[in-house]
């Protein structure tokens, strides 16, 4: 059985100050092949999430399959998304 893929994406920011990574609302990324262009503090805070959602648990209070966090730079505020795709399903990241 193939592991799912997971899609993380940056919803809104709730600082005033602009991602310091250059992140902007919109940008999405594949867990798997593009992790690394991914700010390493929100990368921190997005692991133990991923890592539920990609072997079967869920988050309370959550959507199925998804989670939200935010970064922890208090300036920037980013908050991300993370979603386990189907790995039957034809959904792009």
């Amino acid at each position: 059985m193939k592991r799912p893929k997971i899609k993380i994406t940056l919803i809104e920011r709730k600082g005033p100050v602009r991602c310091h990574r250059g992140h902007e609302v919109g940008d999405c990324f594949d867990f798997d092949t593009e992790r690394g262009k991914l700010c390493p503090m929100a990368m921190h805070v997005a692991f133990p999430y991923v890592d539920i959602l990609r072997y079967g648990g869920e988050i309370p209070g959550h959507e199925k399959g998804t989670a939200k966090f935010s970064c922890p730079d208090v300036d920037t505020l980013n908050i991300f998304k993370i979603e386990r795709l189907d790995t039957g399903s034809d959904s792009e990241i």
